[in-house]
């Protein structure tokens, strides 16, 4: 039978599910931002963390099934966990206008192939943080929402909107026509990180840990800018790279804000 374009492989798919939760700000984010994405809760027998305690009253609350199960059967699901763990169906995706439904000056991150969930994670977590409107990254060559990218983001991944698109390049000229100007970070001689009016709408695009921006993806970005490594080392971990870019548009945003 011939397999329809729209479904996931088996390996893509079970790399998208999160399944299990075993930390106790994400589960907490998770109740708060999407409590119908929660199967259920086991919590640990006499567990008198405050944590817990909250996570019990906006379980009740929300109505979210919990079981309490000694400390041995949740190690045995998850050696890392908290004292609770949370059964939570995948979140979902949300498509382009959607982001701009929300954003008055849309402030966007694009990512070409960061397949490193720690670096996902990490880059989620800053771009919620400074509030930027959505992610946008592609179906492949790109690390999914797995378990791992939920804990690193410390639960910031419930609170912004994630679009995965099939082709990086198109989803850019698409932005083009809604007037968004497209801002690459890479090593090399460019432009420093500051040299842009981000208070005007912007995406910044973030290439891959090895190989950067891919030659298309780069093409169609208005300006490279760079951040100076002025150390012995010759690279910038990209999530550290992005958190900087992400504060240069907080900074100027701020400011404009200020005057």
């Amino acid at each position: 039978m011939r397999r329809k374009p729209w479904l996931l492989s088996k390996r893509h798919e079970q790399e998208e599910i999160l399944g299990k939760i075993g930390r106790l700000n994400p589960i907490l984010e998770v109740i708060t931002a999407s409590p119908s994405r929660i199967n259920k809760i086991l919590i640990q027998h006499a567990s008198g963390k405050p944590k817990i305690q909250e996570i019990l009253v906006s379980a009740r609350e929300n109505r979210i099934p919990v079981s309490f199960v000694p400390k041995k059967h949740l190690d045995r699901i998850e050696r890392t966990n908290q004292g609770a763990i949370a059964f939570v169906t995948p979140k979902d995706y949300v498509g382009i206008d959607d982001i701009f439904d929300s954003a008055k000056t849309p402030f966007l991150v694009l990512l070409d192939g960061i397949e490193d969930p720690q670096n996902f994670g990490a880059i989620i977590r800053t771009a919620e943080c400074a509030g930027a409107d959505g992610i946008i990254f592609p179906e492949r060559r790109s690390a999914g929402l797995t378990e791992t990218v939920s804990v690193v983001s410390a639960g910031a991944m419930e609170h912004i909107s994630l679009c995965r698109v099939k082709n990086l390049a198109r989803t850019m000229d698409l932005l083009r026509k809604k007037d968004i100007w497209m801002i690459g970070a890479e090593e090399g001689d460019h432009g420093n990180w500051y040299e842009f009016d981000f208070t005007l709408p912007v995406a910044l695009v973030f290439g891959s840990e090895g190989k950067g921006l891919r030659p298309l993806v780069r093409e169609k970005c208005d300006q490279i800018l760079s951040l100076p490594l002025l150390g012995r080392i010759s690279s910038l971990n990209v999530a550290a790279a992005a958190s900087v870019f992400f504060y240069e548009v907080v900074r100027q945003r701020t400011i404009g804000r200020n005057e």
